[in-house]
């Protein structure tokens, strides 16, 4: 099913995050990542203030492009993508994009590794046509009602101040290190651009509702994915804890879980090597 694209030079510079690519997809002028070529490959990044995919795969994209054709795209309502004129937006909406991007590119089937809030959005894809998801890969996700953590409590009335986001993200690795400051600064930039807040996520709860949930897919009808899918998940997660990802495990019946100690909420980041190992692994393309 995977189709061709050439690629251009200027599709991924893992010095640069303003590099890139875009392509109509969906109605919205879509920013994507590109880099290697061969079977494609198609990353998603997680939510929270100032991601995109460079920030999310900017660490893992030359290693998985050494074997894969690997696509990663800003998902409408973050990063350098076109925001809708209503800023609203929803799982339907951003399946359907994902879908019209995999088109637009010419990647009509492939495997996609989906990053905590991506993960959610990919499980929701293999839902809607698991002919378009060739394999899963989900990474520090989860599935039903989330108990929102300290994380997207704070995320949730983030008020743009470079000190509320180190707070935040702070909260996502094992090791304090891993979070350095320029990415937080690359991420406070990125999060106070106009319009970079305005956007309406329905995943997540309506500020002030009251709510303590993130509604994601319910465990129940993730017995209807029949995709071989691999669960990624560090096992001192504070953002979306083990716990959840088991629960995942328990769902999916064609699915294999791997945990990684003294990891958080990004095992890319944190096992970056281990993390390469085991997609190329799973989805082909390892030495």
């Amino acid at each position: 099913m995977a189709g061709t694209h050439r690629r251009a030079a200027t599709g991924f510079d893992p010095a640069d995050p303003a590099a890139g690519l875009s392509v109509v997809a969906a109605g919205l002028r879509t920013h994507y990542l590109e880099a290697g070529s061969g079977a494609p490959l198609v990353l998603l990044h997680g939510s929270g203030p100032g991601v995109s995919a460079w920030e999310n795969w900017a660490g893992v994209i030359p290693a998985l492009a050494r074997r894969r054709r690997v696509l990663a795209p800003d998902i409408p309502g973050f990063g350098a993508t076109e925001a809708k004129p209503d800023g609203e937006y929803d799982t339907g909406f951003w399946v359907d994009h994902l879908f019209a991007f995999m088109d637009a590119v010419g990647a009509t089937g492939a495997p996609v590794v989906g990053n905590s809030f991506g993960g959610m959005l990919a499980m929701a894809a293999a839902l809607r046509d698991s002919r378009r998801i060739e394999r899963l890969v989900l990474m520090g996700s989860a599935a039903g009602d989330v108990p929102m953590s300290e994380a997207h409590r704070l995320a949730a009335r983030y008020d743009g101040s470079r000190g509320e986001l180190e707070r935040i993200l702070r909260l996502f690795p094992f090791d304090p290190a891993s979070l350095t400051p320029e990415m937080v600064d690359r991420r406070h930039e990125a999060s106070v651009r106009p319009g970079a807040q305005q956007a309406t996520h329905k995943i997540a709860p309506a500020p002030g509702s009251g709510e303590a949930v993130i509604k994601a897919t319910p465990e129940a009808r993730l017995a209807g994915i029949e995709t071989p899918t691999l669960i990624l998940h560090g096992r001192d997660d504070k953002v979306l804890p083990v716990e959840l990802a088991i629960r995942v495990h328990r769902a999916i019946k064609p699915s294999e879980l791997h945990t990684f100690g003294n990891c958080g909420h990004w095992v890319q980041i944190e096992r970056r090597d281990e993390f390469v190992e085991q997609v190329l692994g799973f989805v082909g393309g390892a030495r």
